[in-house]
């Protein structure tokens, strides 16, 4: 039986389990950052913790939005570099950095000049707008730098290139709780600036990460090879035809997604601070315990992507196969972990309300039940199938569970049966295990390997 479910060979784990580890480093201090923020928020106040979890609804659409950008440019670079046809690398770095730029200036704009009317559909509470609206002011001068740096790090992550991504996060987490710990309550002689604090010190931090980052790619890197003109020239237009037709489905898949946790974070809103405020310790703590499950999928998608690349379509199903059972048991762990430390984690949350901290614990507990189908579901449809080719059947299967399903069950269930926000967030986070069935069949059926032309 193992023979039927575990690939023999060490260099393919060496792969999967190098990148997986570094990546889930890297993610875990990405994700320290959201939570070090959270954590001094809250012991700032709540309301702060609340405005600036609002807000960063409009960043985490960011975020989707330039992961679903690079995504698509990840199938074809990973393929590429199976091929080891960097000129297609360049080619496609050039139209992600662009399509990223102009999607965080507009975010930045929006964050910038409308933050009132952003936050006023999350929730009613002007306390909470007026934390927000002073928070993204600020922040969204870092949107444009964040697009940048997250798509260079990503492309060097699609040809193995991963250690360097875990270096430049861990500088940027020391550089933003350092200026958190003076900028929110004012250390050493510093004013104190509350949520505008946090704002300047992520801002600093990101502009760090990016100057980082493009040191790498100029003076150390020897892969891409990338340089200025490789990215002021000229898009080319069989790439870009190429890449708007696989590239668009991911990149509706991550934008219509995070619309989507915008509008669950709206729903909670309108249930009171506590909610909103449990929602975003809940969600930031998973989203720290789960990094190991979205580094599974970015490194199944770089090996399958890769193998496609050199056409060695034989080594497809054994390695799916056994994809399938490391991501099964990555979810176990993780929701162990998340489970078993549910209690120790809220303790370093002050000044919550005895309600926050009730529903915070509720949350979690749901939480450490969705991540296992989390865990399967999203690396093999998001990392393998999207990898593949196969971009716009993510697309609808999100699109039919998120917006068919999962949303209008949970208007249902918050404004019209008036339920608890428990029930709420359950019916919010039902599609993670309702997708394992499609996952499923759609992983062990293998029409989702498509063949897709590099620029010449």
């Amino acid at each position: 039986m193992a023979k039927e479910f575990f690939v023999h060979n060490r260099d393919f784990y060496k792969s999967f389990f190098g990148m997986t580890i570094v990546i889930a480093l890297q993610n875990a201090i990405v994700f320290a950052v959201n939570l070090a923020d959270a954590i001094m928020l809250s012991r700032y106040s709540e309301t702060a913790l609340s405005g600036v979890a609002l807000l960063n609804q409009v960043q985490f659409l960011l975020q989707m939005m330039v992961f679903g950008i690079a995504e698509g440019a990840l199938i074809f670079s990973a393929r590429s570099w199976g091929q080891k046809n960097i000129g297609a690398i360049h080619e496609v770095i050039n139209i992600a950095l662009k399509f990223s730029l102009a999607t965080g200036i507009i975010m930045s704009v929006i964050a910038i000049f409308m933050p009132e009317k952003l936050l006023g559909l999350m929730t009613s509470d002007k306390a909470i707008i007026a934390e927000g609206a002073r928070y993204a002011r600020i922040i969204g001068f870092s949107y444009p730098v964040f697009a940048i740096s997250q798509i260079l790090m990503i492309m060097l992550r699609s040809v193995e290139t991963v250690k360097v991504s875990f270096y430049v996060s861990t500088i940027t987490f020391v550089i933003n709780v350092t200026l958190n710990y003076m900028l929110i309550y004012g250390n050493f002689s510093f004013p104190e600036m509350g949520c505008r604090g946090a704002a300047v010190a992520t801002l600093c931090a990101r502009s760090a990460e990016l100057v980082l980052t493009i040191a790498y790619c100029r003076m150390i890197d020897r892969k891409i090879k990338l340089r200025l003109h490789h990215i002021l020239n000229k898009m080319n237009r069989i790439m870009l035809k190429d890449y708007i037709r696989i590239g668009t489905p991911v990149f509706l898949a991550a934008a219509t997604w995070g619309i989507a946790m915008g509008i669950q974070t709206g729903i909670l809103g309108h249930m009171g601070s506590s909610a909103i405020a449990a929602n975003s310790v809940a969600t930031t703590v998973f989203q720290f315990v789960t990094v190991f499950i979205a580094a599974s999928a970015s490194a199944a998608a770089v090996i399958t992507g890769k193998t496609i690349g050199e056409r060695r379509y034989w080594l497809i199903r054994p390695n799916t196969r056994t994809f399938q059972v490391l991501f099964i048991i990555t979810g176990i762990c993780s929701a162990a972990v998340l489970f078993l430390l549910r209690y120790p984690i809220i303790t370093v949350f002050s000044k919550l309300s005895p309600e926050a901290v009730d529903l915070s614990l509720q949350f979690m507990t749901v939480l450490s039940v969705t991540t296992i189908g989390t865990s399967y579901q999203m690396p093999s449809l998001v990392g393998i199938v999207r990898a593949g080719g196969e971009t716009d059947f993510v697309l609808k299967n999100d699109f039919i569970f998120m917006w068919l399903i999962v949303l209008p069950a949970s208007l249902l269930a918050a404004f019209y049966f008036h339920a608890s926000p428990l029930i709420v967030f359950i019916c919010l986070k039902a599609d993670q295990v309702l997708k394992c069935a499609v996952a499923a069949v759609k992983l062990n059926r293998y029409t989702w390997i498509k063949r897709i032309s590099t620029a010449k």
